[in-house]
């Protein structure tokens, strides 16, 4: 996403996730080229989740929007290409230059 910096995403099945309110969704197209669909509030805007039509059974949960953000912990670092000189990166973690491929 152009623009946002770093951010959480947590990846669980979509039918495993229970939503309470409203969400409201934006389509485009990812990098990648996969068909998007991005979840926000829609009283203040703030990002919740982000979904890709071609694996309706994933749902990316930002781990802000959790009850419980502590539930899992980083598992890799993705786009280190995109990031700028000042970010910190977890040597410990693997690292993709762009985005890796879908792995369900």
């Amino acid at each position: 996403m152009p623009g946002a910096g770093a951010i959480h995403p947590i990846c669980f099945p979509a039918d495993a996730v229970h939503v309470e309110g409203e969400v409201r969704w934006h389509g485009d197209k990812a990098d990648s080229g996969s068909d998007m669909q991005r979840g926000f509030c829609p009283q203040c805007g703030t990002p919740l989740f982000s979904k890709a039509e071609q694996r309706p059974h994933l749902l990316f949960v930002r781990a802000g929007a959790l009850d419980d953000p502590s539930i899992a912990a980083p598992q890799a670092t993705i786009w280190v290409a995109e990031a700028p000189r000042w970010a910190c990166i977890d040597a410990d973690l693997p690292q993709h230059q762009g985005q890796p491929p879908p792995v369900a």
